[in-house]
């Protein structure tokens, strides 16, 4: 019939994910659709469940029937036998208990459970532990940061395939799998501490001026306790397969399970608690190390913290997130593969793609044949890899300030190591957090969409680049050393160690103890300070009659007995910016980290719905490949190369850097900072500018979107009708 062309000819219809599925609506749903005043109430339930108004059915015209395959291509929002909604609990027993957790909030609760631990694990007590890890088991600082990459290349090399075939799977049960990697991992990265024995006390060495010290003699032996490397990559390899499930599918999961807009929120939540793992790995592994490491063996021993031959008990925390990984398996084992109401929400949620992104049926992506062209799909969608690489750049400066903000803290205000570390995380994980919170938050209580979600990122990244440049204003010049900037009492050269007052003591540049002298230079020990006498009860340990220190006329008459007198530990600095630069650096985190949920948010939006999970599986490999990676390397060669005082051992080999230019290391580090922001606001304003919302207005959702294009035409051809009467 004419009246059924309009609608069987699809030649003029603009392409959209479900329009080829259309001509098998029924004319009940035809209606509703061209002459709804009430469009809120459209996208509120699913089109089957509409019934024509009133006086409007007699203008029906009859349809064609549709075609026998046609039940086979339902669109998404009609296919509700896809979301498996169903009781918590295993096969036939569903108790009614479990139930009260058969919610997205008692999912999220897991999920941040599990991200706590994977975050305490990875970034927490892994590098809290990489310092004694190597004297523990005699390795180099190269093969530990081989240790450190090994979770980022595990991440890299499933990530692409486990989001690509978990997105149509039962993704709780990826979680549970998540969850047994995880506690496999910590599992067996604390294995070699029960198979390499007893930790061997050396004999304590004399850091005072001893002019019959032995001189040692280059010797380089290789220890078997080294081929436990082997045993710690595992471990983190086992780590990166546990984490790829959790920040793709189980991000693609809450999105699935809540409407548009508390997306942010969810996910935003689960971010913030990845980031206050580490937190709680740093405060329970600092503690940890407060104790003997052989203490599982009965060992005790008189040495304290402050010896050198000191190791703490590093492996304990690892046992205990073995332990409570494990006690979540079980949790998200229970889950449904989609919770109740899933296919409510979905029905009625908005296709905001970007409209260059090419279509994908339901079958598309079952296959691994499917896995290169669904990639190529993705990477052919400008607006998203726009936004993974403004995230790369993102990453980079994040992951080289957290490894490196605390030697920064340390070097310009002249603290001890500790302390620096505690300042620095007392910066970064509260500011993360609260910055992911409050992007969720804002996102969720304004409804953005995607483009507006995109411009929010933008205006916070811009403010953080702004408050980058307190670098500059919190640089400190270094305080005087000898030997380096400050020559001996008049005596010696820059740059050389050895003066004549320190000559005959057979010191040893590979042991760093920087003493303060009281004429206010630093020494790089007691013993290239001439110190002969020290009294180790005293906190900080005192050293006397120092041959290189200047003595004080005013002090000569309480110090005679003694001689010259030295303080253990740096230099107290007479730089005053420490708290304005803590208090900006926090405001930069917070802002720069409140990009992170909202470009998250847009980057599930501005792609196909069953790409959701490879999408941020590609984001997630590069921001790793592009980010976290290169990030530390880049940091640390930029810092190296700020250095003024080397770890020169006695085979001549360069090792640790002792002594950095403070003011040329802040104006490196605020280069990078500018460099990776501008590149940040660069690629995300290029998103926004080359985003296109669907062709229908933003508040149609997938299936009202083409049901509505199609019923323009049905009208049309009503209209035909009427006049040919």
């Amino acid at each position: 019939m004419k009246s059924a062309k309009g609608i069987e000819n699809l030649a003029f219809v603009p392409s959209s994910p479900d329009i080829l599925r259309r001509s098998s609506a029924s004319p009940s749903q035809i209606e509703v659709s061209a002459f709804s005043s009430d469009p809120q109430r459209e996208n509120s339930q699913p089109q089957e469940l509409q019934k024509p108004q009133g006086p409007q059915k007699s203008m029906e015209p009859p349809l064609p029937s549709a075609p026998p395959n046609a039940s086979e291509e339902q669109p998404r929002s009609l296919s509700l036998s896809e979301f498996e909604e169903g009781p918590c609990g295993w096969r036939n027993l569903h108790p009614q208990c479990l139930q009260r957790c058969n919610t997205p909030q008692g999912f999220l609760l897991h999920y941040c459970l599990l991200a706590v631990t994977q975050g305490m694990v990875v970034n927490g007590l892994v590098n809290i532990s990489i310092s004694t890890i190597e004297k523990r088991y005699e390795m180099k600082s190269s093969l530990t940061g081989l240790i450190s990459s090994s979770y980022d290349i595990s991440f890299c090399l499933l990530s692409l395939f486990v989001s690509f075939f978990g997105e149509r799977g039962h993704k709780p049960r990826w979680l549970a799998f998540s969850a047994f990697m995880i506690g496999l991992g910590a599992l067996v990265f604390s294995l070699p501490q029960f198979f390499s024995g007893e930790y061997q006390l050396g004999s304590l060495f004399e850091d005072t001026c001893i002019t019959t010290r032995n001189s040692t003699s280059c010797t380089s032996s290789t220890s078997s306790l080294s081929n436990y490397l082997y045993v710690f990559i595992l471990g983190q390899l086992l780590l990166g397969a546990g984490g790829t499930p959790l920040y793709t599918l189980g991000t693609a999961f809450l999105d699935d399970s809540v409407p548009t807009h508390k997306s942010s929120l969810y996910i935003g939540t689960g971010y913030a608690m990845s980031i206050l793992g580490p937190a709680i790995g740093y405060v329970l592994g600092g503690q940890l190390l407060t104790m003997y490491i052989d203490v599982a063996m009965g060992e005790s021993t008189d040495v304290t913290e402050d010896d050198p031959r000191w190791l703490g008990a590093w492996w304990i925390g690892f046992i205990l997130s073995w332990i409570f990984a494990w006690s979540l398996i079980i949790p998200f084992s229970c889950f449904p593969k989609h919770l109740p109401g899933t296919a409510e929400i979905q029905a009625g949620k908005t296709s905001q793609a970007h409209q260059s992104n090419s279509n994908t049926d339901e079958k598309f992506g079952k296959s691994i044949k499917d896995f290169p062209a669904a990639l190529k799909n993705l990477m052919k969608n400008g607006v998203f890899m726009c936004l993974v690489l403004s995230t790369s750049s993102e990453a980079l400066i994040s992951t080289g300030f957290a490894t490196f903000l605390p030697k920064f803290i340390e070097n310009q205000f002249g603290l001890t190591s500790s302390f620096a570390a505690t300042l620095g995380g007392a910066v970064l994980i509260p500011g993360a957090a609260l910055g992911q919170i409050l992007g969720g938050v804002l996102v969720s209580k304004f409804k953005m969409t995607c483009k507006n979600t995109m411009k929010f990122a933008l205006f916070t990244s811009g403010v953080a680049l702004m408050l980058s440049f307190v670098f500059i204003y919190a640089k400190c010049e270094n305080e005087p050393f000898a030997g380096v900037s400050e020559s001996y009492n008049g005596t010696g050269e820059l740059g050389n160690l050895v003066a004549s007052c320190n000559t005959n003591c057979n010191c040893l540049r590979s042991y760093y103890y920087p003493v303060c002298g009281e004429d206010g230079v630093q020494y790089f020990s007691p013993c290239f300070a001439g110190c002969s006498d020290s009294v180790s009860h005293r906190k900080p340990k005192v050293y006397y009659n120092c041959s290189c220190i200047e003595r004080k006329t005013e002090i000569t008459s309480t110090a005679e007995s003694f001689g010259s007198e030295a303080k253990a530990g740096k230099c107290e600095t007479h730089c005053a910016n420490l708290p304005i630069f803590l208090c900006i650096f926090f405001i930069v985190i917070m802002f720069t980290f409140m990009a992170g949920t909202p470009i998250t948010v847009s980057i599930l939006r501005c792609v196909n719905h069953s790409q959701r999970s490879l999408a941020l599986g590609i984001q997630f490999t590069l921001l790793r490949l592009l980010g976290t990676i290169p990030g530390p390397i880049i940091f640390g060669i930029t810092i190296d190369s700020t250095c003024i005082l080397w770890d020169i051992n006695d085979c001549g080999i360069k090792g640790a850097c002792w002594i950095y230019n403070n003011i040329k290391m802040a104006h490196m580090l605020v280069t990078i900072s500018v460099t990776c922001k501008v590149i940040t606001i660069f690629f995300n304003g290029f998103a926004i500018f080359l985003y296109k919302p669907p062709l229908s207005v933003t508040d149609v959702s997938f299936h009202n979107q083409n049901a509505v294009v199609t019923n323009v035409l049905a009208e049309q051809d009503l209209n035909k009708v009427g006049k040919e009467g």
